[in-house]
């Protein structure tokens, strides 16, 4: 193994059958989870989605967020309780995919198991069980045209047709500005926090610089402001990890094409019906690496 690969290795701990995008997803703390470990944001956040709710306390709040305690296990990015009802919101971040309607019905379930136990609700009796009220999203923040305002299991997966279980997750773009005040509610300023670094990092790259860039677009726009503020050094070290660990995912993936092309060369040279530039040309090896894997073959 190259030492490229074993650094990517040593420094994440990957095992050998884990993609780069469930990687990149098992090891990252962001900034959304960070801000909305904090109840008063929390409550903010709950306000945006329900501000008709007049009546809810932060006081109210319970967190329900399934946590990563294991590199395998299922976790969320955040999940609450509000009185009787029961959110789970996950951060889809820029990468669109249908496949997060899979994910979000593994949080529900997983959930509802957990809040079964804890409230000693056995199943295998006569009497109903009492669950809360789920509500599912997803915040989006790239750059997706086709913006749809909500998902399901049956229109991405089944053609629209009724199964029997369905998953209607709430999609949420841009939050919402205030016509009397023009500042954001806390989804609204979360997404321009994203899409400013995306812009900081086009710019400078994966970088401190980067990152302190994005904090003081943020305060002067009063973006977060306060969370920023109050928590900058902690920021700077969430996304410095982040990008650090992305590099390193980065690195671990390009290692692990690398691999394949040398094993395809392998197989190739075995096989013995190509020449030697002919299987480097093929599969974007330089020659002189073709001729070293020949070269140990023979020994």
């Amino acid at each position: 193994m190259a030492d490229h690969v074993k650094k990517a290795n040593n420094f994440l701990d990957i095992p050998s059958n884990m993609t780069d995008e469930v990687a990149k997803h098992k090891i990252k703390d962001s900034v959304f989870t960070n801000l909305f470990k904090d109840r008063k944001y929390l409550f903010q956040l709950y306000k945006a989605l329900h501000p008709e709710d007049t009546n809810a306390t932060e006081e109210q709040l319970t967190y329900v967020t399934i946590e990563n305690i294991l590199i395998n296990g299922l976790y969320n990015d955040l999940g609450f309780m509000v009185g009787n009802r029961l959110v789970i919101l996950t951060e889809a971040q820029s990468t669109w995919s249908v496949n997060i309607i899979i994910r979000v019905l593994l949080y529900l379930a997983q959930t509802c198991h957990d809040y079964l136990a804890q409230t000693k609700q056995p199943l295998y009796t006569s009497k109903q069980v009492q669950i809360p009220e789920p509500e599912l999203y997803v915040i989006y923040t790239g750059e997706r045209q086709e913006r749809p305002a909500e998902i399901s299991l049956s229109k991405e997966f089944f053609d629209g047709k009724e199964c029997a279980v369905d998953v209607k997750i709430k999609m949420i773009y841009d939050g919402t500005v205030s016509e009397e005040t023009g500042e954001g509610d806390i989804i609204n300023q979360y997404v321009i926090f994203t899409k400013v670094c995306n812009e900081q990092v086009k710019l400078n790259g994966r970088t401190k610089k980067a990152i302190l860039e994005t904090i003081r677009i943020c305060k002067d726009r009063n973006v977060l402001k306060e969370y920023l503020e109050s928590r900058e050094k902690e920021v700077v070290d969430i996304m410095m990890v982040l990008y650090d660990q992305e590099e390193a995912i980065q690195m671990y993936g390009e290692s692990e094409r690398y691999d394949e092309k040398v094993e395809t060369a392998r197989r190739l040279i075995e096989i013995g019906k190509l020449s030697l530039e002919d299987i480097a040309a093929g599969t974007d090896l330089t020659i002189d690496k073709v001729r070293e894997i020949a070269n140990l073959q023979m020994v």
